[in-house]
C-alpha cells in the first residue's frame, strides 16, 4: 500500500479521534459551571447518588445566598459575580476531601460530604458563607441561609428526598430571620 492510500485511509479515523476528543471537552465543560468552577447541578447529582449509596452517613447541604439581588442592583453583576465565586471557594473549602460542591443555578448552592464529622462543622460554614468579599475596594455584604438532611435519617434515603428535607430546612431558617442553619 503506498503512502498516499494509507494517509487516505488513516483520514477519517484522524477526524472522528478529533471529533470524539471534541466531545469529551464539550461534556465535561458542561459538568462545570464556568464562573464559579463548581459542578453543576447535572455534573453533581450522579456523584451525590453515589456517595449516599455508598456512605449512609453522609450529609446534604442547599445554600441560598440572602439578598443577592440587592448586590447585583447596588454594585453590578461583576460585583455579583465576586459573591458567587467567593461563596464557591468557602463551600468547596468547607467540602475538602470529604465532599463535592456544586452550584445548581443563580445564588442556590448545594454541597454533599461523604463524612460530616471530618469537617469543620456547620457553624464554620455558615461562619465561612457570613464573611464579606471584596470588589474594586467595595466590601460586599455576604450572608447565607443553608438547609441540610441525613439522607440515612430519612424514610427513604435518596437525594430527592435529601434535598427536599434540606429545602425546607433552608426556608425554615430564612423564616427566622436571615443568617440562619437549620
Amino acid at each position: 500500500m503506498d503512502t498516499y492510500t494509507m494517509a487516505a485511509a488513516g483520514l477519517p479515523a484522524l477526524g472522528w479521534a478529533l471529533h470524539g476528543g471534541l466531545l469529551s471537552r464539550r461534556l465535561a465543560t458542561a459538568r462545570r459551571d464556568p464562573l464559579t468552577g463548581l459542578h453543576t447541578r447535572a455534573g453533581w447529582t450522579a456523584r451525590a447518588e453515589r456517595l449516599i449509596a455508598k456512605h449512609p452517613g453522609a450529609l446534604v447541604l442547599l445554600v441560598d445566598l440572602d439578598d443577592f439581588k440587592a448586590v447585583n442592583d447596588t454594585h453590578g453583576h461583576a460585583a455579583g459575580d465576586t459573591v458567587l465565586t467567593a461563596t464557591a471557594q468557602r463551600l468547596s473549602d468547607w467540602c475538602g476531601r470529604q465532599g463535592i460542591a456544586a452550584r445548581l443555578g443563580g445564588d442556590e448552592f448545594a454541597a454533599i460530604v461523604a463524612h460530616p464529622d471530618r469537617t469543620a462543622g456547620l457553624v464554620a460554614l455558615w461562619s465561612a458563607l457570613d464573611s464579606p468579599a471584596t470588589h474594586h475596594g467595595h466590601v460586599l455584604p455576604v450572608s447565607a441561609s443553608v438547609g441540610f438532611a441525613y439522607p440515612g435519617h430519612l424514610p427513604v434515603p435518596t437525594l430527592t428526598d435529601a434535598l427536599s428535607a434540606a429545602d425546607a430546612a433552608m426556608y425554615a431558617a430564612k423564616g427566622h430571620g436571615r443568617r440562619n442553619t437549620h
